[in-house]
C-alpha cells in the first residue's frame, strides 16, 4: 500500500520519459567471449571503462521522477532477490517465443545451426563475479532499447501514474520493464548485449544512477541473434556466482519453462599421465604392482560443458486424455516430494475471463502439520504464470480446509511481476479459487458415486456367490479411504465454506442405526426414510454402543425411523451449520420439542388426557428439584422403556456439546445461558412413574416419593450425558437405597461414640489373637525338644535315627 500510495504522490510531478532497456530478450554469451573485454565497474579503472563507454555511446538521463519511481518498484514490489532470476528467464522465455511465432510465417528468420536453436543459456564467472544469461530470441533494435521497452516506457510515467490513481491495479507494470530492473537487487551494474535481424549488435549499460548508454558493439564477439545480459554482482551477493544456488533457483522458479535452460558447469574427470604413457612405451615388461602404482598416479582435470537443468515435462500442459496415470504419479512425486502415489488427481483447463490450467493431487495422507495445528498449516499448491514459478505461499489460493491438496495452478492471466501481496488482490485468484474448489469437490463426488455403483452391482450377486468358500472381507472402497484419512478436513468444510456447504454436505459419512458397520451420507439416508418423514433424526455422544442405547432414541427405534450418530466432536458443530439437507430439517434428538411426525386426533386426545392426569406430578417434580436448576417438567414422546431423561432447549448446547465445551482451554469464556435450559421428560407408562404419581395424589410430602424423585432426577442426568451439580447427595440417595436393599435401618449411621467402640473392639480381638499366637508357639517348641530328647535315647541304644 506505502508503494502505491508513493506511486500516485508522484502524478503530480512533471511527466518525464523512461528508456528502460527490455531484458526479455537477454541472450547470454559466454562468460570468456564478451564479458572479457568489460570491467569491474565497482573499481577504479571501471569507472574509467564506464565513462568511455558514456563518451562513444549515445547518452540518455532517467529524470529525478523516474528514478524514484525505480527505486520503488525495485524495493515494494520484490521482497526477494532470488527473483531476479526467474525475471530474466522469463524474459529470455518471452523472445524465444515471439521469435518462434515469427518463424512459422518467416522460417529463414530463425537462421541456421546453433543459431535456429531456442534456448537459454546461463554461466558464471567467480573471479569477476559476473553471472550471464542469454537466449537465441528475437532480439533487439536500437530503437527497440530506446521507445519500446516495458510497459511504462509505453505508456509514460505520467499515464501511468494516472492509472493507478483511477485504481487501476499493478498489472500496468507487470509485462516487462520491472522483471528487467529487479536485476538491480543483486547488481550494481549491467550491460545488455542484443542483436536484431534487422539491425546491429548493440549494449546497452547502466548503474541505475540515473543514466544508461546505448553503443554499438563493436568489440565483443557477434552473437548471431538474441540477447545477453551480463550482471555484475555485489559484494554481498556472491553466492549468486555459485552453481549450485543458481540450479537451486532455476529448479524453483523455472524448472517447467518451454525452451531448455542450460548451465556451464564443471566437473572433474580422471586422465592418464603422459609420464605413464610414455613409460609404458619404454618398458613392456610392467608388473601388477607397478600398474596398480600408475593407475594411482592418474591426474585429474576439470571438464566445463552445458548441462541442462529443466528436463521435467509440465504434463499439465497436456490434454488430460493424452497423460497416463504412471505420468501423474511421477509428476506428482517430484513436484511434492511423496514417495506415495496419489489417491486421485483432478486435471482440468479453465476459459474465459480467466484461463488457467490446473493440476491437483489428493495425497494418500493427511500432512502431520495440519493434523498438529490445523489454523496454522500452509496450503500444497504452487502458482505458475506462464509456467514461471511466483509462489507456494498464497493462503487464498484454496480454502483452509483443503490445505492437504498437492498441485499447481498456471495462469496466462495473472501479472509476472507484481509483489505476492498484491498479487493476492488480484480479481482473478478469487475466480481460480472458486473453479478449483468446485472441481475438487465435483471429483471426490464421482469417486463416492462409483463406490455407490460398485457395491450396488455387489449386492446383485446371488447369496451362494457371496458366500462361496473362503469368502473374503468385504474391500474398504476408495472413498471410504479418503473420508477416514480427510474427512475431519471436510468437516471444517461445511463450518468455514458457506459457498460450498451443500456441495460438502453429500460428501459427508457417518453410521446410522441402518447402517452400524458401513459408513453412509445423508443422500443414502434420505433415500431410506419413511413415508412422510419430514426430518431428518441424529444424536450425538462419545461412542456409537453409547448412543445405541441412549433413551433419546427409544422410540425413534421402535417405530423403525434411522437416527444417525455422531461420535466426532466436530459433527454437532456441522449439524448447527448445516441446519437441513435437502429441504429436510436436521433434528437433535437430545432437545426438546421432538417431533414424529404429524399427530392423528386420537394420539392428540391420549397427549391431552396424559398432560390432565400428570399435571399435579410434573409440577410436584419442577418444584422439588428447584426452578433455578430445571425448566420444566413434561410428557416425553421420545421414551419408549426408561423412565425419564433430560432434554435441553432447541437453541441451547446439548450436553454432549456441553462436554466440548468445557473441555477446551478457553471454556470460562463461553456465555452460561448458551448451555440452555434442562427440561425433565418423564414417560407417563412406567411403572416407577405410575407408582410417583399415585403417591404424590394421597401426600405432597411424602418424603419417600421425593427421595425416588430426587434420585430419578439425578440418575436422567446421567443417563443424558450431564453431571449433577451436587455429586455428594447424590450419592447419599443411592446409599439409601443399598441399605433399603439390605434391609438396613435408613436412620442407622456411624456415630464417634460407636466408632470407638468398634476400635476398641479390634483392639481386644487383635490382642487375643497374640495370645494364642505365642501359646501356640511355646507348645510347638516343648514338643520339638521331647523329639530331640528321643532322637539322643535312639542314638545311645546304637539304633539309627532315621527308623524314627
Amino acid at each position: 500500500m506505502a508503494a502505491i500510495c508513493a506511486l500516485i504522490a508522484l502524478a503530480m510531478a512533471p511527466a518525464g520519459t523512461l528508456q528502460i532497456v527490455k531484458a526479455e530478450e537477454a541472450e547470454p554469451v559466454g562468460v570468456g567471449e564478451h564479458l572479457e573485454t568489460t570491467v569491474d565497474p565497482t573499481n577504479e579503472a571501471a569507472e574509467m571503462h564506464y565513462e568511455e563507454q558514456m563518451k562513444k555511446g549515445e547518452k540518455f538521463s532517467f529524470q529525478a521522477e523516474v528514478a524514484r519511481l525505480m527505486d520503488i518498484i525495485i524495493h515494494s514490489l520484490y521482497s526477494k532477490k532470488d527473483i531476479f532470476l526467474r525475471e530474466l528467464i522469463s524474459n529470455a522465455s518471452d523472445a524465444l517465443d515471439k521469435i518462434r511465432f515469427l518463424a512459422l510465417t518467416n522460417p529463414e528468420m530463425l537462421g541456421e545451426g546453433d543459431q535456429a536453436k531456442l534456448e537459454i543459456k546461463i554461466s558464471l564467472d567467480k573471479e569477476k563475479n559476473v553471472l550471464s544469461i542469454r537466449d537465441t530470441g528475437i532480439g533487439m533494435t536500437k530503437e527497440d532499447l530506446v521507445n519500446n521497452l516495458g510497459t511504462i516506457a509505453k505508456s509514460g510515467t505520467s499515464s501511468f501514474l494516472e492509472q493507478m490513481q483511477k485504481g487501476g491495479d499493478m498489472n500496468l507494470i507487470g509485462q516487462f520493464g520491472v522483471g528487467f530492473y529487479s536485476v538491480y537487487l543483486v547488481a550494481d551494474y549491467v550491460e545488455v548485449v542484443t542483436k536484431h535481424n534487422d539491425d546491429k549488435q548493440y549494449i546497452w549499460a547502466s548503474k541505475a544512477d540515473g543514466n544508461f548508454v546505448i553503443s554499438e558493439d563493436t568489440d565483443g564477439e557477434p552473437i548471431g541473434r538474441g540477447t545477453q545480459v551480463n550482471i555484475f554482482l555485489k559484494d554481498d551477493v556472491q553466492e549468486y556466482a555459485q552453481e549450485q544456488k543458481v540450479k537451486d533457483l532455476i529448479k524453483k522458479y523455472s524448472e517447467f519453462i518451454n525452451f531448455p535452460i542450460y548451465l556451464y558447469t564443471s566437473k572433474t574427470v580422471d586422465v592418464p599421465s603422459s609420464d605413464e604413457s610414455e613409460d609404458s612405451a619404454e618398458d613392456e615388461d610392467v608388473d601388477v604392482d607397478e600398474e596398480e602404482s600408475s593407475s594411482e598416479e592418474k591426474k585429474t582435470e576439470t571438464v566445463w560443458d552445458w548441462e541442462r537443468q529443466n528436463d521435467n515435462v509440465a504434463v499439465w500442459l497436456r490434454s488430460p486424455g493424452e497423460v497416463e496415470q504412471d505420468e501423474y504419479n511421477r509428476f506428482y512425486k517430484s513436484l511434492s516430494g511423496d514417495f506415495e502415489d496419489p489417491l486421485a488427481q483432478v486435471h482440468f483447463k479453465a476459459e474465459g475471463d480467466v484461463e488457467f490450467r490446473a493440476l491437483v493431487y489428493l495425497p494418500q495422507r493427511m500432512p502431520e502439520t495440519m493434523r498438529d495445528d490445523y489454523f496454522q498449516s500452509r496450503q500444497g499448491l504452487k502458482l505458475y504464470v506462464r509456467r514461471v514459478f511466483i509462489s507456494d505461499d498464497f493462503p487464498d489460493l484454496l480454502p483452509r480446509y483443503l490445505n492437504f491438496l498437492k498441485g499447481l495452478v498456471d495462469s496466462d492471466t495473472l501479472p509476472l511481476n507484481v509483489s505476492r501481496e498484491l498479487l493476492q488482490q488480484h480479481s482473478a485468484l478469487k475466480t481460480i479459487k472458486k473453479k478449483l474448489v468446485r472441481k475438487f469437490l465435483d471429483l471426490l463426488k464421482k469417486i463416492a458415486d462409483a463406490d455407490k455403483k460398485v457395491e450396488a452391482d455387489q449386492e446383485e450377486v446371488t447369496e451362494e456367490a457371496a458366500e462361496g468358500e473362503g469368502a473374503s472381507k468385504e474391500k474398504e472402497s476408495q472413498y471410504e479411504k479418503i473420508w477416514k484419512e480427510f474427512g475431519k478436513a471436510l468437516k471444517m468444510g461445511v463450518m468455514e465454506d458457506t459457498a460450498n456447504r451443500v456441495r460438502l454436505a453429500k460428501l459427508l459419512r457417518f453410521y446410522t442405526s441402518k447402517s452400524p458397520d458401513k459408513l453412509t451420507g445423508f443422500e443414502d439416508y434420505v433415500e431410506r426414510m419413511k413415508e412422510g418423514q419430514k426430518n431428518i433424526y441424529f444424536v450425538a455422544g462419545t461412542s456409537q454402543e453409547e448412543l445405541a442405547r441412549s433413551p433419546f432414541v427409544e422410540n425413534l427405534l421402535k417405530k423403525g425411523y434411522e437416527v444417525i450418530y455422531f461420535t466426532d466432536p466436530l459433527d454437532e458443530y456441522i449439524a448447527q451449520s448445516l441446519q437441513e439437507f435437502d429441504d429436510l430439517k436436521l433434528m437433535n434428538a437430545s432437545k426438546e420439542d421432538l417431533t414424529l411426525g404429524d399427530q392423528g386426533d386420537k394420539e392428540k386426545a391420549r397427549d391431552k388426557k396424559l398432560k390432565q392426569m400428570y399435571k399435579k406430578l410434573t409440577k410436584w417434580w419442577k418444584d422439588l428439584i428447584g426452578a433455578s436448576d430445571i425448566d420444566g417438567v413434561k410428557i416425553s414422546k421420545r421414551l419408549s422403556t426408561s423412565p425419564c431423561v433430560v432434554v435441553t432447549s432447541r437453541y441451547g448446547y446439548s450436553a454432549n456439546m456441553q462436554r466440548i465445551m468445557q473441555a477446551q482451554a478457553m471454556a470460562g469464556g463461553v456465555d452460561a445461558h448458551m448451555f440452555g435450559r434442562k427440561t425433565l421428560e418423564i414417560n407417563p407408562f412406567h411403572p416407577l412413574v405410575k407408582e410417583l404419581r399415585s403417591r404424590i395424589d394421597q401426600d405432597n410430602d411424602d418424603e419417600s416419593a421425593k427421595a425416588t424423585a430426587r434420585l430419578l432426577w439425578d440418575t436422567a442426568l446421567l443417563e443424558s450425558g450431564f453431571v449433577p451439580e451436587d455429586t455428594k447427595s447424590f450419592a447419599n440417595r443411592v446409599l439409601g437405597v443399598m441399605k433399603q436393599s439390605l434391609n438396613i435401618e435408613a436412620e442407622a449411621g456411624l456415630t464417634d461414640e460407636e466408632i470407638e467402640k468398634q476400635k476398641e473392639a479390634l483392639d481386644i480381638e487383635i490382642e487375643a489373637e497374640k495370645i494364642a499366637e505365642e501359646a501356640e508357639k511355646e507348645e510347638t517348641e516343648a514338643e520339638e525338644l521331647n523329639f530331640d530328647d528321643v532322637e539322643d535315647d535312639i542314638a545311645e541304644e546304637g539304633h539309627d535315627a532315621s527308623e524314627l
